[in-house]
């Protein structure tokens, strides 16, 4: 099997548990799931109206302004309108933002699906916790690079794994369902080469932030 990122062989290893098959590139270092596990919009969609964050409570805001705090200072003075793409059924990120003077739409396949804005570009796409469930994550950074204006900003959360297959398979975030596709720092700047965007940064954690040339 290829590698969907960078079309590098993986290897591949079995999650003694649950059976299900992984794959690993070395040189990327992207891990996703056999295609087999991959879940319809309508399963993902069963899952997702379980939860109940709610926009007044202080941790989920405190959630958001963690990711917002470490964005802002790589951003230049000019943002002033942005996209959440995959916002999940709150759009609480972006009315955050909007504290900090930048207009934000956004958008959610399920639930918010008029939320882009198809005559302008954005100065800055934010996606919180979205990449993980990506069929195919590629295809979507391509879409997100034609929705941004040229020196835009891309601003992604989603939990980075170990590039240790041990680590890996006693890592609770793989053990959700839904999330099928995992990232390294290294991972996106192999994306970034390749749609001519520059890493400015990353947390070392679950956090990136890229800018387009």
């Amino acid at each position: 099997m290829d590698c969907h990122i960078c079309n590098q062989p993986t290897s591949s290893f079995l999650y003694e548990h649950s059976s299900i098959k992984y794959y690993h590139c070395l040189d990327c270092e992207y891990i996703f799931k056999d295609q087999k596990y991959y879940q319809s919009i309508d399963a993902q969609k069963s899952r997702y109206d379980l939860h109940t964050n709610s926009e007044e409570d202080q941790g989920y805001i405190d959630y958001f302004n963690r990711f917002i705090y470490f964005v802002m200072p790589y951003l230049d003075s000019n943002v002033s309108y942005a996209l959440d793409f995959g916002c999940g059924r709150s759009t609480l990120l972006g009315k955050l933002l909007e504290g900090h003077n930048i207009m934000c739409h956004s958008y959610d396949p399920i639930y918010h699906r008029d939320g882009i804005e198809t005559n302008k570009k954005y100065d800055l796409v934010v996606s919180t916790e979205v990449f993980e469930h990506l069929h195919s994550p590629k295809d979507v950074f391509r879409k997100l690079n034609t929705l941004l204006k040229s020196s835009g900003y891309l601003a992604i959360q989603t939990q980075f794994h170990s590039n240790d297959k041990q680590k890996f398979k006693n890592w609770y975030y793989h053990k959700d369902e839904t999330h099928i596709t995992f990232f390294r720092p290294k991972t996106f700047e192999v994306l970034a080469k390749e749609f001519e965007f520059k890493v400015l940064g990353d947390n070392g954690k679950n956090i990136v932030i890229l800018q387009k040339s």
